[in-house]
């Protein structure tokens, strides 16, 4: 073998390892950048939820206290209806058709998310009293 076959060999061989090094050094970058970007995506998705709205209701005495009123609710929010009764009766949200049994002297909460948006109202099915009308916009 003559020296300049012997350089040219390692030559060859250098080059093709500094190929390989760099395949494997540009391989872990971007494994690195991968496992980086989910972390910050979900706290950014958390952020942007919806708070809870919630509402509360009470029926005493044959009528609502405070009035019946209209109260207004996000669309696309979750909502807590709450409704303290001093009768037992069902408590019932037409339009998404919620529905829940009060005690006499409790409360009853209905969760839902706002998906339709609209007036619906809000009532005590055996006494037939209207608590509220939700306005979903």
């Amino acid at each position: 073998m003559t020296t300049t076959f012997r350089t040219r060999t390692a030559a060859a061989a250098l080059a093709g390892a500094r190929t390989v090094l760099a395949g494997c050094s540009g391989g872990s970058t971007t494994a690195t950048q991968t496992s980086t970007a989910p972390s910050t995506t979900p706290a950014s998705s958390a952020a942007a939820q919806p708070a809870v709205t919630r509402v509360e209701l009470r029926f005493a005495g044959g009528s609502v206290v405070g009035g019946v009123g209209r109260r207004a609710v996000p669309l696309g929010g979750t909502v807590d209806l709450a409704v303290s009764s001093d009768v037992a009766d069902e408590v019932h949200l037409h339009g998404y058709d919620k529905k829940v049994d009060v005690p006499a002297g409790g409360s009853a909460t209905v969760s839902f998310v706002a998906n339709v948006s609209g007036v619906f109202e809000v009532e005590l099915h055996g006494v037939d009293k209207l608590l509220t009308r939700l306005e979903v916009r």
